[in-house]
C-alpha cells in the first residue's frame, strides 16, 4: 500500500509539473523552415525584396519578348490593323471565330499570367512591414511592387473589361471571386500608378532596364485618359516629356553612327539616319546616349538570366515570327525554273535572318500609312522598312536581280500565288549582319544555322515617342487640336515628315502615327482596346479577319476554367461569349 501512494504521489506531481510546463502544441507543431525557402523566410532581408521584384522583371520581359512559339506578347500584333497570320490558318489569331473563345488556351494563359503577377506583387507589399527592411526602403520596394500590380492590371482591364481586383496576399485557397467594374480597376490602377510616380527614383538614378518615376508617370497618364481625367494625363505626360533627363533622339548616335545600312544584294541608296540607330545592337540603354529610352529588356546572350540563345532561338523571337520565310527557308525558283535562292538563312537585310513567316504586316500598314510622305519619312526608308529580295544563288541566270514583280508578288513560278513565302517588313524586327559568331554557320557568306530566330539585342517597352503621342491623344480628347498637333508634329518632325495641321488631327490620325513610330514595340492590341477602336480599324485595315470580327471582340472573353471553378459566387462572362 505504501509503494502505491508514492507512485502516486509521483504521477501527481509529473501531471502538475507537466501543466506548468508544458509547451503549446499548436506551436510546437508550427514549422520553422531552417534549411529551405519558404514564405516566411523569404522577405525578410533587402536581398530577397531584391530577388522577388526582379522576378517581376523577368515575367514582363517573357510575356512581352519570351521564347520560340510563346504567343503571350505576338497575340497583340496579330488580327490587327497593323498585321495578320502570314498563313492564314485559324491558329495564332488567324480566325476569331475560331481563336478567341473562351475556351482557348492563350484566353486563360494570359488571364493567368497577369494575376501571378499581381499575386507576386501583393505577397512583397503584404510582407514588407515583418521584413528587416529599414522605412525607407519599404517605401521604395511597395511602391516599385505597385507598380507591377497596376501594370499587370492595365493588361486584364484592357482585354477582359472588369475582372476580379485582388489587392491582398492570398493565403488560403478562395472560389467566391466577383467582377470590379472597370472604373473600379483603372481608379486602383491610378493610386498604384500614382504612388510609383511620386516615390520611384529619377530616371537619371535608375540602372538600365529598371522602372523610373517617369515610366509610372507615363502609364499614369494612360490611366487618366481611359478614365476621361484629360487635364491630369496632360499633367501627367508632361512630367515625362518636360524632365531634362530625357528629349527624342534627332542626330545620329551609338555604335554604328558612323555607318549607313548596307545590303550587298539590295543596294540601299539612302544613307543611315537616327531612325535606324535607334534599333542597332547596344544602342536602346541610356548609357549609348539614348535619351529617348524610358524603359528597356535588358537582353544577354548566352548569359544565365539573358533570355537570349546561340544554340536555339528560345527568347526574344520577334525574328522568327514576323520576318518572312523567303529568306532562308522557302527556296525561290528563277523564272527559268531552276533555284534562284540559296536554301540558307543569312544575316542581312535580303534574307531578313531566319523568319519563318507567322506576322505579316497589313496592306494598311505597308502602303496606305505612307502614301503623303512614302519618300520623305525616314521611318519608311529602303532599309526601315525593306520592300525588295533579289536572287542571291551564284548558280541563277537571275543573281543580283529583284525576285519582286511590279504588283508585289513574287516573279517564282513555284511561290508566286503563296503571299507567306516573301512580304516586305520592318527591319528594326531584326539585326543584319549583326546575329552572334556561334549562329553563322559560315560567316564569310553570313549563313545562319537553324537556331537563329531571335532579335539579339535589349528590347524597347517604352519610347519617348509613344508619350508625346499619348499627350496628344489626351490634348484631342480635351478639345484641344492645336496643341494635339504640336505634340504629333514633335515625333513627324523627327521622321522628317510632313508636319499635321490640326484641323485634320482625329484619335485615328493618332493611331495611324503611332503605328509609323511604334510598330512591333507598342502592344497594339492593347492600344485599340483601349481606345474602342480595334473592331473599326480591323474591319477597314486587315484584309484577312476584317469579316469575321464582330462587335463584341473588343474585349476578350473570360476564361471557361476560372468560371467554373469559381463555385463560390458567379464570375460573369463578356456579351456574346455565353
Amino acid at each position: 500500500m505504501k509503494i502505491i501512494i508514492n507512485k502516486s504521489k509521483y504521477i501527481l506531481l509529473f501531471i502538475l509539473f507537466s501543466c506548468l510546463f508544458s509547451c503549446n502544441e499548436s506551436e510546437f507543431l508550427e514549422e520553422e523552415a531552417l534549411n529551405f525557402y519558404s514564405l516566411e523566410n523569404s522577405y525578410l532581408t533587402p536581398e530577397q525584396f531584391e530577388s522577388a521584384l526582379t522576378d517581376l522583371y523577368a515575367k514582363v520581359r517573357i510575356y512581352n519578348f519570351g521564347g520560340g512559339d510563346n504567343e503571350y506578347g505576338f497575340v497583340h500584333f496579330l488580327a490587327t490593323d497593323i498585321a495578320f497570320h502570314a498563313r492564314e490558318t485559324s491558329g495564332r489569331f488567324g480566325d476569331y471565330d475560331v481563336y478567341m473563345v473562351p475556351t482557348n488556351n492563350i484566353v486563360g494563359d494570359v488571364w493567368d499570367f497577369w494575376y501571378k503577377v499581381i499575386a507576386n506583387a501583393n505577397t512583397i507589399i503584404s510582407r514588407l512591414e515583418s521584413s528587416e527592411l529599414t522605412d525607407e526602403e519599404q517605401v521604395l520596394v511597395g511602391v516599385e511592387a505597385k507598380f507591377f500590380r497596376a501594370y499587370a492590371y492595365r493588361y486584364l482591364v484592357y482585354l477582359y473589361g472588369g475582372v476580379p481586383l485582388i489587392l491582398e496576399e492570398v493565403t488560403a485557397p478562395k472560389d467566391d471571386y466577383v467582377r470590379a467594374s472597370k472604373e473600379e480597376v483603372l481608379e486602383q490602377m491610378v493610386s498604384d500608378f500614382k504612388n510609383a510616380a511620386e516615390n520611384l527614383p529619377s530616371i537619371s538614378e535608375v540602372t538600365d532596364g529598371r522602372v523610373s518615376n517617369l515610366v509610372a508617370y507615363h502609364y499614369l497618364a494612360e490611366t487618366y485618359i481611359s478614365l476621361g481625367k484629360y487635364d491630369e494625363a496632360i499633367t501627367a505626360a508632361s512630367e515625362v516629356i518636360n524632365d531634362v533627363n530625357t528629349s527624342l533622339m534627332t542626330d545620329r548616335f551609338g555604335s554604328r553612327a558612323n555607318e549607313d545600312p548596307y545590303d550587298e544584294f539590295l543596294k540601299f541608296t539612302k544613307p543611315g539616319d537616327v531612325f535606324w540607330d535607334l534599333f542597332q545592337p547596344n544602342n536602346q540603354n541610356r548609357r549609348s546616349g539614348n535619351t529617348e529610352a524610358l524603359w528597356v529588356a535588358q537582353m544577354e546572350v548566352d548569359t544565365d538570366g539573358g533570355l537570349l540563345s546561340s544554340t536555339s532561338n528560345t527568347g526574344n523571337c520577334l525574328e522568327r515570327w514576323a520576318a518572312p520565310a523567303g529568306g532562308g527557308i522557302s527556296v525561290f525558283l528563277d523564272p527559268d525554273g531552276y533555284a534562284g535562292t540559296l536554301s540558307k538563312a543569312q544575316s542581312n537585310y535580303n534574307s531578313a535572318g531566319r523568319g519563318v513567316s507567322f506576322i505579316q504586316n497589313t496592306d494598311f500598314f505597308l502602303n496606305t500609312l505612307w502614301e503623303s510622305d512614302f519618300d520623305n519619312d525616314i521611318r519608311n526608308s529602303e532599309h526601315n522598312i525593306v520592300r525588295d529580295i533579289v536572287y542571291n544563288n551564284p548558280e541563277s541566270a537571275y543573281y543580283g536581280q529583284s525576285a519582286v514583280l511590279e504588283d508585289g508578288t513574287l516573279n517564282s513560278p513555284t511561290w508566286q500565288n503563296q503571299h507567306w513565302r516573301w512580304y516586305p517588313y520592318p527591319s528594326k524586327i531584326t539585326t543584319p549582319g549583326k546575329h552572334p559568331d556561334a549562329l553563322f554557320e559560315d560567316k564569310d557568306n553570313l549563313t545562319l544555322t537553324s537556331a537563329a530566330g531571335s532579335t539579339y539585342r535589349d528590347m524597347y517597352i517604352l519610347r519617348l515617342p509613344e508619350t508625346y503621342l499619348l499627350r496628344a491623344e489626351a490634348y484631342f480628347d480635351n478639345g484641344d487640336a492645336t496643341n494635339a498637333a504640336a505634340d504629333i508634329n514633335v515625333v513627324r518632325g523627327r521622321a522628317e515628315a510632313t508636319p499635321v495641321n490640326a484641323s485634320d488631327v482625329t484619335l485615328d490620325y493618332i493611331l495611324d502615327e503611332r503605328a509609323r513610330e511604334l510598330v512591333y514595340e507598342e502592344p497594339r492590341r492593347i492600344t485599340l482596346m483601349r481606345t474602342s477602336k480595334l473592331v473599326e480599324r480591323v474591319r477597314l485595315y486587315n484584309q484577312l479577319n476584317s469579316d469575321e470580327i464582330k462587335d463584341y471582340h473588343n474585349l476578350w472573353p473570360i476564361p471557361y476554367a476560372d468560371i467554373e471553378a469559381n463555385t463560390g459566387a458567379v464570375l460573369e462572362q463578356n456579351p456574346g461569349y455565353e
